[in-house]
């Protein structure tokens, strides 16, 4: 049984939104300019991509699980240590230049770029279809959900195999997460809680078996 109900969660939400603003606007930009340097490949442009990635784990672990969601759940500070985890994580690969981010044609491009318009505007729609108004819908770029949706399209987009150690957390708060749409009726989070079952067979699919080798960093 979950320590808080629907009511509170949503209520949640509403107090963080309206406590953090404007910073949503700059998580959209931020977003945007990271979406519109997919199709410009280069090393530049994959530092820019990983390190907003970073930036948007790094401010979800500490603004939003550590200061607000920790108020009404204490498991909290454990996500708000594997979110700070995954963003140093992201971090790390940009330093090394193993995040090779781009716009490989298949597949696999096809369910990121999918991923990506579910999590940057499909995502809110499917929320307010659902009845939830603003401030109390989970924000692009600044709620876990959403995060990890992005991160999910992102990691799909790569010209070269992604880092394993990349994906533990996504995909566990895949899980964690994704569970909101059945125990807190957040229709919306479906897509996450299927995602992990279908993002890591492709990218250990044959992109992947191809480039173990090299894989491992």
């Amino acid at each position: 049984m979950l320590p808080f109900t629907r009511v509170q969660f949503l209520d949640l939400f509403a107090q963080y939104n309206l406590g953090v603003w404007p910073v949503q606007a700059v998580a959209c930009l931020l977003g945007l300019a990271m979406v519109i340097l997919l199709p410009r490949p280069s090393p530049n442009a994959s530092r820019a991509i990983g390190a907003g990635l970073a930036l948007m784990w790094v401010w979800t672990g500490i603004v939003y699980h550590g200061v607000y969601f920790a108020r009404i759940n204490p498991a909290a500070l454990v996500f708000a240590a594997l979110f700070v985890v995954q963003g140093l994580l992201l971090m790390h690969a940009v330093v090394r230049g193993t995040l090779r981010f781009g716009s490989p044609g298949g597949a696999t491009a096809l369910a990121g770029w999918s991923l990506l318009l579910y999590a940057g505007v499909l995502y809110p729609l499917a929320g307010l279809a659902a009845g939830h108004r603003y401030p109390e819908l989970p924000m692009f770029g600044i709620t876990p959900c959403p995060v990890t949706l992005f991160t999910f399209g992102l990691l799909l987009l790569t010209t070269a195999p992604v880092p394993r150690g990349l994906l533990a957390v996504p995909f566990v708060w895949s899980l964690i997460g994704g569970s909101a749409a059945i125990l807190l009726d957040m229709p919306q989070d479906w897509p996450l809680l299927l995602s992990g079952l279908v993002i890591l067979p492709l990218l250990f699919g044959e992109r992947g078996r191809r480039d173990m080798p090299h894989a491992i960093r």
